[in-house]
């Protein structure tokens, strides 16, 4: 995966950083032991093998270094998978007799194929010789299962840190917000459905898009029926997407095959309820009735029934915005997940 330091935005980098804070809050010291990018973009590109090689010399490299300097209490590898397998982390925890541990690992049968099935392989091995795999997702934790019985899994529900998201909410009636990079595949999958879904929405209401990439064209087109009811505002830091949040009446994204959403966590710290399909990740994000509506994956008419039911109902709405806010700040802040991380790796730690 990109390093935590990569400045392309992505759900992976912001959960990698999450992770480095909630570690820190609990007094642990954390380093960045390697930038090696293990990436296997296709099955049958022939990368596995290169990659190998990058990943021995850096092996090599760490090895030097912690006979020089001393080694660390245990090896933490995040999100190892078909694509990206950590070819660096379980060879040197043997050698030096520490701790392997993962967090969102996963592991799917139906990616066997070429490189990807010895990556899958290698995937496997780091998880049977985990002290302790913490899935994020409970789709992840029965993948992991099913992949290696012997597998030590933990769950650690997605989290973020909310204070950014603290200034009272003032939302502007009929005002829909949404955030997530245009790119080809699941992305602009969910923005066409939502251009669908939002034609079928009677009422006065616009959206603000948050988001850029290489599939805006594509977007745009999708949402040009709409004009004058829908502004691109392009990428936005974290103070610009706060503002809007706060500004917003509801969060829309339908959630194509998500791993569940920071987005989704951060609007509803702002006071946002959330409307997104019930597919993939999503429900590990969305309190279903209490901080948002997930409604049946790819099913245009539910979802528009969805924002229409939810965005005239001002009562129910207010209701569902102030438990997101509770939510996301307190189960899925960033203080409950460093002490339920500290525990688990404590726990891990013992002999």
């Amino acid at each position: 995966m990109k390093p935590p330091g990569h400045p392309v935005p992505s759900g992976d980098r912001a959960m990698a950083r999450m992770l480095i804070r909630a570690l820190e809050m609990a007094g642990h010291d954390v380093t960045l032991v390697s930038e090696l990018r293990v990436f296997l973009r296709a099955a049958d590109a022939g990368l596995l093998a290169p990659f190998e090689a990058q990943a021995a010399a850096e092996r090599l490299r760490i090895a030097t270094r912690w006979h020089d300097g001393g080694t660390p209490d245990l090896w933490l590898c995040y999100h190892p998978y078909y694509k990206s397998p950590d070819l660096i982390g379980p060879p040197l925890a043997r050698e030096f007799g520490i701790p392997y541990l993962t967090v969102e690992s996963s592991w799917s049968r139906r990616r066997n194929l070429g490189d990807w099935a010895r990556a899958q392989d290698l995937v496997l091995a780091g998880l049977e010789q985990a002290a302790l795999n913490i899935s994020v997702t409970a789709r992840d934790a029965q993948g992991l299962a099913e992949g290696c019985p012997e597998a030590r899994i933990a769950r650690l529900p997605p989290f973020i840190d909310a204070d950014p998201f603290a200034a009272p909410p003032a939302p502007q009636p009929g005002h829909f917000v949404t955030a997530a990079m245009m790119r080809p595949g699941d992305k602009l999958s969910s923005y066409l459905a939502l251009a669908k879904a939002l034609a079928l929405v009677p009422g006065d209401w616009r959206l603000s898009i948050a988001g850029d990439g290489p599939a805006r064209p594509e977007v745009e087109a999708a949402f040009a029926p709409l004009a004058g009811r829908v502004s691109f505002l392009g990428q936005l830091d974290r103070p610009g997407l706060a503002a809007l949040f706060a500004q917003g009446w509801l969060y829309l994204w339908p959630g194509h095959a998500e791993a569940y959403g920071l987005a989704a966590l951060e609007a509803q710290a702002a006071g946002l309820p959330v409307i997104s399909e019930e597919t993939a990740g999503t429900p590990e994000v969305v309190e279903n009735g209490r901080t948002g509506l997930l409604t049946p994956a790819r099913d245009t008419g539910a979802f528009a029934r969805a924002i229409a039911t939810l965005a005239f109902d001002a009562p129910r709405r207010a209701d569902m915005a102030a438990a997101a806010r509770r939510f996301a700040r307190g189960d899925r802040g960033l203080d409950t997940a460093s002490r339920r991380l500290d525990t688990l790796l404590q726990k891990a730690l013992r002999p």
